[in-house]
């Protein structure tokens, strides 16, 4: 079949972009199967994960494996991170081993981690000064959409860059938002994992309180969902074993997004509700109920385990 002459621009134009290597550091739950779509949109990954096994998994998918952060910088000048919390992602470009210690001038540096948006804005200033461009790029979805390339990127920089980033991010992403300077992109994702949390937990609530009026919990999902409580909890991502297939919950709540990450990013909020004065009482709530269960052995489970936590509470 003959390619139009957009279609045939657009192609040309992937393939020559493909022959630019790409650094991904970080291949966690979230960064393997973003790398891997990146892989798979023909763009070399040149990778590194303080994780051995996590590095030898990507490798064997065509990626290329280097010892540090400044490694990769030295040879790709579009790198993506994708790391747990802030210290995490000031390590990976400040550290002696970092990013910034080899980035070349005019590289294009994003960040998909979910940290603070104060270190987001302080990263981007250290990157200035070596000549490279920094932006926040905080993604919503889950595992799930991670490994069919359907998550949502939240973009914060300047706005020039966006296009550059967009290009990479959509290989990996169904949507791309720029939300404005650097540190709004994590603004938007710390606003959205606070409501993810508070949903979470009055779904939990509500299915446990079902169940123990006599009601089949498939049936009462069912009903939620055509109601007008249907969230993205009740029906995506059911926090009752048996409910759904292909969710944590069906597996023991293993995969997905950990509890002690949700706690990290409710504590993000909490933060960031001090400082500007904001009054968010069921977020500070959402907070100390995952900040326990850390401590009651849920830490290393997914964040839809409130529900098992919530009946143990209650002696079930």
């Amino acid at each position: 079949m003959l390619l139009g002459i957009e279609e045939t621009t657009r192609v040309s134009t992937r393939s020559m972009a493909s022959k630019t290597p790409v650094g991904f550091i970080g291949l966690g739950n979230m960064g393997s199967p973003m790398a891997k779509n990146l892989l798979k949109n023909g763009y070399p990954v040149i990778a590194t994960d303080v994780f051995p096994q996590s590095c030898k998994e990507l490798q064997d998918t065509g990626a290329q494996v280097v010892d540090s952060p400044a490694d990769v910088a030295e040879k790709a000048d579009r790198i993506i991170t994708m790391l747990p919390s802030s210290p995490n992602v000031i390590e990976v470009y400040t550290g002696p081993n970092g990013i910034l210690k080899k980035v070349k001038k005019g590289t294009l540096l994003i960040d998909s981690s979910t940290i603070d948006p104060a270190v987001s804005r302080e990263m981007a200033v250290a990157a200035e000064k070596k000549g490279a461009v920094f932006m926040d790029a905080p993604v919503s979805g889950g595992v799930g959409a991670a490994s069919m390339a359907k998550l949502t990127f939240m973009v914060g920089g300047v706005v020039e860059e966006y296009n550059a980033a967009k290009e990479l991010l959509t290989c990996m992403g169904a949507n791309v938002i720029y939300c404005g300077q650097v540190g709004t992109g994590q603004a938007a994702k710390i606003c959205n994992n606070m409501l993810l949390a508070i949903g979470m937990i009055g779904t939990a609530e509500t299915m446990n309180l079902g169940i123990r009026l006599g009601l089949d919990p498939k049936l009462l999902a069912k009903i939620l969902n055509m109601s007008s409580g249907r969230c993205w909890s009740s029906d995506t991502y059911n926090p009752v074993p048996g409910v759904m297939e292909g969710v944590p919950s069906a597996n023991n709540y293993q995969g997905g997004f950990g509890t002690t990450l949700m706690a990290k990013d409710l504590g993000l909020a909490q933060n960031t509700a001090t400082n500007t004065k904001t009054p968010v009482p069921l977020g500070s709530l959402a907070h100390q109920i995952y900040r326990v269960m850390c401590s009651r052995g849920y830490a290393n489970k997914d964040f839809s385990s409130v529900f098992q936590f919530l009946r143990e509470e209650d002696g079930q």
